[in-house]
């Protein structure tokens, strides 16, 4: 019988280099009723602020149902292991879909109905070559995720604060604390499932009715040259794969994904002030000055993170600005600190080309766009 693979001809080719070859497409699901967003224990939680642990705990179960579903089929399927695996929500007028898709691989040589599942990984064929060649053992597609609100009370709070030039302290713990709690679970998964690192973190944020959810997905892993100090408390990076392929090769291995969060507030004066210079030409002093202290206040955060676990330097460091309204502005800064360790090379001196080559889309459904839906169509990227 045919194998339906999700792989592309550039995974299956990076694959095959490291002895595995495309078995089966699995998936997985879960549809939700969205009434529990307007359950009252979670609009009670809405109005104090932070974490709407009820919100939180039904997503997780979502997706949880529909991961394990996926998993359940591939063992069905046969195979050594689950390859792109990925966590996604898909609306149904009323209803929400958790949808987990992946692709089975094969171990080369080994009998039809001998093989033992052994690992799944958020890691495309082609991220999970540079993984494995840099000496990562994949064991487990792992998540965390967060749901939270600013809440009436942190508004109100804000809102007073926001009469004044600076940051508002209140939505900044906020942020800083939800986006905390989304890679402390994902570590916590990771631990579970005997790993020493989470690597390839990507991270979403996505709203629900008032309410937004931070999801960190990755691929918990084993790396031999790890201190047995991190089967306790896993590394975490959110650099590519192949990013971490070259540091690797450099000699430096990713310890944690660091960020941190300032949000600010431009003040009654300083808006009125703005908003009359920005009738005409040129800079306006006051947007600059204050843009330029929230980074500096979040690039602070990273590196009194990066200090605490001992890192040499934080790579990849991106920044987001964000207007919430009224005023105000976050300013986010994300990165990857690392710390150089002796005898650390990957399995070969270079890349393949195939391992970097991104896949073209060769489906565009420009009607979607025409009629404003989005059904939430899995593409390769």
């Amino acid at each position: 019988m045919a194998v339906m693979t999700g792989l592309s001809g550039n995974e299956m080719y990076c694959l095959k280099l490291k002895g595995l070859s495309p078995g089966s497409l699995v998936l997985g699901n879960s549809v939700f009723s969205m009434g529990f967003l307007g359950s009252v224990g979670s609009g009670l939680r809405t109005l104090a602020g932070g974490e709407v642990t009820q919100v939180t705990s039904i997503i997780h179960e979502g997706r949880q149902k529909a991961y394990e579903r996926m998993h359940a089929e591939a063992v069905k399927q046969g195979g050594i292991g689950i390859t792109g695996v990925s966590s996604e929500l898909v609306q149904h007028s009323g209803n929400i879909e958790f949808l987990s898709i992946g692709s089975c691989v094969h171990q080369e040589g080994v009998p039809p109905g001998a093989e033992k599942l052994a690992f799944s990984s958020s890691a495309d064929g082609q991220e999970l070559y540079c993984q494995m060649d840099a000496g990562f053992r994949p064991l487990k597609f792992v998540f965390g995720n967060v749901a939270y609100s600013i809440g009436v009370g942190g508004g109100f709070m804000g809102a007073l604060r926001s009469l004044g030039r600076g940051e508002v302290h209140e939505y900044s713990e906020i942020f800083n604390t939800t986006r905390h709690l989304a890679l402390q679970r994902i570590t916590a998964e990771a631990r579970q499932s005997g790993a020493n690192a989470v690597v390839g973190i990507q991270t979403t944020i996505l709203p629900f009715s008032g309410i937004q959810e931070m999801m960190m997905v990755g691929t918990a892993s084993y790396h031999q040259a790890l201190p047995a100090q991190y089967t306790q408390s896993p590394i975490t990076s959110d650099l590519t794969n192949e990013e971490m392929w070259n540091i690797v090769s450099m000699g430096y291995m990713p310890i944690q994904l660091v960020l941190g969060v300032s949000v600010y507030s431009l003040g009654l004066v300083g808006g009125i002030t703005a908003a009359f210079k920005s009738l005409g030409r040129g800079e306006i002093p006051e947007l600059t000055s204050l843009i330029y202290e929230a980074r500096e206040n979040a690039l602070g955060r990273i590196a009194r993170d990066a200090q605490a676990c001992g890192a040499d330097d934080v790579m990849g460091i991106k920044t987001y600005v964000y207007e919430i309204g009224s005023g105000i502005i976050e300013f986010m800064a994300i990165g990857t600190a690392v710390k150089k360790i002796d005898g650390l090379q990957t399995y070969t001196p270079q890349l393949p080309p195939q391992a970097i080559i991104r896949d073209k889309k060769t489906f565009l459904n420009t009607a979607e766009l025409a009629v404003g839906t989005n059904l939430n169509a899995k593409t390769g990227d």
